[in-house]
């Protein structure tokens, strides 16, 4: 499978060639590297020298913002808003090229909300490595109760800015800063239930005690692990993966032996497509595999 995301009203993929991405998020175009970048650039270089912020790779990498803006803009701000998807999150310049949100996801986010909405029955749902919440926003906002966790204090905070833009902070969500396997092995002593499962693991991160995450130390282990809290009746689990070398079909086997609660698996790319002039289906840009099942 290839799950697709198209050009939005608040974001577009202009472009992309030669190890770099032009975007835009809402009305600001960044320039910005990406490594499954392997062809030529279709515009030419005016579109993206007219970037109004361009992430320069080196031994000091860094934003190069465009001071002269034309079109009324008054210039990068620090944060700005964009919509995608039904939800609101705030986009920001991260010293690691990051912008705040993953735009790819969207086919993820409709597929878990539909599933909550059809259930029609309370849902709790679990998202380890949550990063900026978007997985977690989409479930709550389709009516689920939803536990947040993630190692970045910063990371946390922004997701609870996105959910407070999106209208859904009073709803149940709770924010966790931990481990992620540390967490599920907690919930496992406490005998705490998920109907929903989702996973974004890192191929190396660390936990806020230092604790060392190795993907292909503790993959398989944690995914075990989290099933032993799935709840009698699961709904899904979602595994997402980025940079780590393998393919989404060993995602997708180790979501095998749920097959025999029911339902059923699948796995495949996300990508996002970039616009097209010209009336085609512009290019797919490779950005991460994906694993699920659901009953």
């Amino acid at each position: 499978m290839i799950e697709i995301t198209k050009p939005q009203k608040d974001y577009e993929l202009l472009d992309s060639g030669d190890g770099m991405k032009l975007e835009r998020y809402g009305k600001f175009v960044l320039s910005r590297p990406d490594p499954q970048v392997l062809w030529k650039k279709k515009l030419g270089e005016e579109a993206w020298k007219n970037a109004d912020a361009i992430f320069v790779k080196g031994e000091n990498s860094a934003w190069k913002i465009k001071k002269d803006l034309s079109e009324g803009k008054a210039g990068v701000p620090d944060r700005w808003q964009i919509e995608i998807g039904g939800l609101n999150f705030e986009i920001y310049l991260s010293k690691f090229k990051h912008v705040g949100i993953f735009p790819e996801q969207l086919s993820n986010w409709f597929w878990m909300s539909d599933l909550i909405k059809k259930a029609d029955r309370p849902v709790k749902v679990l998202n380890l490595f949550g990063y900026t919440g978007g997985a977690s926003i989409a479930c709550l906002k389709a009516g689920a109760e939803v536990v947040h966790v993630d190692a970045s204090k910063t990371s946390i905070e922004h997701a609870k800015m996105n959910a407070e833009i999106s209208g859904l902070s009073e709803k149940p969500i709770r924010w966790i800063l931990d481990d992620g396997l540390a967490f599920v092995r907690r919930e496992i002593r406490r005998g705490n239930k998920y109907d929903g499962i989702i996973m974004d693991p890192p191929a190396f991160g660390r936990g806020p005690k230092g604790e060392i995450w190795k993907i292909e130390e503790s993959f398989q282990t944690l995914v075990e692990e989290a099933k032993k809290i799935l709840s009698e009746k699961p709904l899904f689990f979602l595994i997402n993966g980025y940079a780590s070398g393998y393919s989404p079909i060993a995602y997708e086997e180790n979501l095998s032996d749920l097959k025999k609660i029911g339902g059923q698996t699948s796995s495949g790319e996300l990508a996002i497509e970039e616009s097209s002039n010209d009336g085609q289906t512009g290019r797919l840009l490779p950005a991460g595999i994906f694993a699920r099942w659901n009953n």
